[in-house]
């Protein structure tokens, strides 16, 4: 693995988000940290889920930031009569050769945008499963690598709504994030009727960052220092989600590995190679709520997934910063997790 100076690399990895970030807002108006948490789960290696009522420019955020970086982009529109191997590719008889011949799906993209993902069958659902977690497809007992970046990035309409299937529990865990998009507020709309309301933003729209770009600046994120007690702090906030009363079935490890990652990514965003208590509390909610399934009790009381996490946030006791040591003896506050942080990054 190459290696970077920590920060020469965090010095370009910032320029390089900072051109994504800005092209990604340029089309979705007045959602700056719905734009961050993507990039943080780019970063991060992970997945995005996408959730919110029809219009709120689910599609319009995957594809502003496919569009952003210079690779490989599939787009699978989900629907009931959807195939698995429309996703994952099939192995045709070749007349010539006398052979299969494997033709690979759409999931063969360094970016892969699932639209309305719950509006596919069960099946069809399960295709994503080995993809999302492995990076890899299995077609008649051949094993296909992924290209690297690879995100998928996948919309999906409350399950309430007619003609859709929820996603089953397995699906939900292998992504890393679920955020919604929500209104925007009266000033943003009105921005968005004089800038939207002639063409599509996303016609001008041009990569601003390139696939090896991405690929190196994942390679730092991952040398992004974790104390101990960060480390901890993560373990103690899941694994309270599997005792709390109002929930039936809490976060699994791959969430607290979801969650340390994430905190990774945020760190290095704003500029640190270390991560922070900080980092973990602004991402509990958006890693953690959609893992959650409440009890009967908690449904009928409105209890959301949200509102519990934040209880756990509130009640599990939040590491205090190391203390060290000076020349005459007296003790002072560290300025951060920890004192002296690695100096290379990668």
């Amino acid at each position: 693995m190459t290696t970077y100076d920590d920060r020469a690399s965090l010095t370009d990895l910032t320029s390089t988000v900072e051109r994504v970030r800005s092209s990604v807002e340029g089309v979705i108006e007045g959602k700056p940290e719905v734009v961050r948490l993507s990039l943080t789960v780019l970063l991060a290696e992970g997945h995005l889920l996408i959730e919110d009522v029809p219009g709120v420019g689910k599609t319009m955020l995957a594809k502003a930031l496919a569009r952003s970086i210079d690779c490989s982009v599939r787009r699978i529109q989900f629907t009931p009569d959807l195939l698995p191997s429309d996703i994952t590719g099939v192995s045709i008889w070749d007349q010539q050769r006398k052979e299969f011949e494997f033709k690979p799906g759409a999931i063969f993209s360094q970016i892969v945008i699932g639209d309305e993902i719950n509006r596919a069958s069960p099946k069809t659902q399960s295709a994503l499963l080995e993809s999302l977690e492995e990076r890899q497809v299995t077609i008649d007992g051949t094993t296909y690598e992924l290209p690297t970046p690879f995100m998928v990035v996948a919309t999906q309409n409350p399950v309430e709504m007619e003609g859709t299937y929820p996603l089953p529990e397995a699906q939900r865990d292998r992504f890393m994030a679920r955020v919604s998009v929500g209104y925007p507020s009266p000033e943003a709309e009105l921005q968005m009727l004089d800038v939207h309301g002639g063409v599509s933003p996303l016609e001008d729209m041009q990569p601003v960052a390139h696939a090896h770009e991405i690929v190196k600046l994942i390679e730092a994120v991952r040398g992004v220092h974790v104390a101990e007690t960060v480390r901890r702090y993560a373990v103690d906030l899941v694994g309270a989600t599997r005792s709390h009363p109002d929930l039936r079935l809490g976060a699994s490890p791959r969430a607290t590995l979801h969650l340390l990652r994430a905190a990774r990514a945020t760190a290095a965003l704003s500029g640190r190679e270390y991560a922070l208590p900080d980092d973990i509390q602004s991402l509990a909610v958006a890693i953690l709520a959609h893992r959650l399934l409440p009890t009967a009790q908690a449904q009928l009381n409105r209890r959301t997934p949200e509102q519990v996490v934040q209880e756990i946030l509130q009640r599990t006791p939040v590491p205090q910063a190391p203390q060290a040591q000076s020349g005459f003896g007296s003790a002072h506050t560290a300025p951060a997790y920890p004192q002296q942080p690695p100096r290379r990054l990668g």
